[in-house]
């Protein structure tokens, strides 16, 4: 299934996409994507409900594809090929940080550049929605607590995140610099989560042209080892890291600037579309 959440923000309602594109309301099964509606009984409920039987709506505006987030993590410098443009070593281990909640906006909403920035970045992003408590979870059964997966674009203004000291939150964490969705994707549409190709434009110039193949920590190991440090609960979302292509990897940089319209998309999750304004 493809879940949404659609309508003016704050007041987002929960449909699905059917077989066609179109979308159906869900309000009369569930109050939102989120919660219990996102667990394996309640996706299992939704699954066995004819989209024909809901409503057709017309859509406006796609909010995030998952309400109730408890958690934003993030995951440094976790392809290879990225590691290399900047610069950086692998890590031995995940490098784990937090987006704080706040910067979650819809897919399509406008991009704001905070004030003193300088050097606001793009990063294309797959996206790991928690469906299911997860706690000391081994990599055989990480998936189990997976709902799905989805697009998100982690935008991070790189001198608050390594020139303004302390960790890198507070260069990822500025209101709308999590653009996240269209779609809730369910894990049984993904075949393989390390095998989709991945990509980003701004104002129509491919920067990024990836894969999920050159992840260095995979989906179910980051699941795994997360949930050795935190429990993981429905609706958190784990962003897994970006392939090569980041403005902070060009020679030279280039960054992001009101009037900049970023389109992105990974295979079989949709795409997105953000106007950058200044905040």
């Amino acid at each position: 299934m493809k879940l949404v959440r659609y309508g003016p923000a704050g007041q987002e309602k929960p449909g699905l996409v059917d077989k066609d594109g179109k979308v159906r309301d869900l309000s009369a099964h569930v109050k939102d994507i989120a919660g219990e509606a996102i667990s394996p009984e309640g996706l299992k409920t939704l699954a066995g409900i004819d989209p024909a039987s809901l409503p057709e709506v017309a859509v406006e505006r796609y909010g995030a594809c998952v309400a109730g987030t408890g958690k934003f993590i993030c995951i440094g410098l976790n392809y290879s090929d990225h590691a290399a443009e900047t610069g950086a070593t692998v890590p031995p281990e995940p490098i784990i940080f937090m987006k704080a909640t706040s910067a979650i906006v819809g897919p399509n909403d406008n991009v704001e550049i905070p004030r003193g920035s300088l050097k606001t970045d793009w990063e294309v992003e797959l996206g790991v929605v928690i469906g299911k408590h997860a706690k000391y979870v081994g990599e055989e059964e990480a998936l189990d607590h997976v709902a799905g997966y989805c697009l998100i674009n982690d935008v991070s203004e790189r001198a608050f995140q390594a020139e303004r000291q302390g960790q890198w939150t507070k260069g990822k964490s500025s209101d709308t610099f999590g653009p996240t969705g269209p779609w809730l994707v369910t894990k049984d549409e993904i075949a393989d989560p390390q095998k989709l190709k991945m990509w980003l434009e701004v104002n129509g110039h491919r920067y990024q042209n990836g894969s999920t193949e050159t992840m260095v920590y995979g989906v179910k190991y980051l699941v795994s080892y997360l949930s050795q440090f935190m429990s993981l609960h429905p609706g958190d979302i784990i962003s897994t890291g970006t392939p090569p292509g980041v403005g902070l990897g060009q020679k030279p940089n280039i960054f992001l600037k009101a009037g900049d319209v970023m389109t992105l998309g990974i295979e079989g999750l949709g795409e997105q579309k953000q106007t950058v304004i200044q905040g």
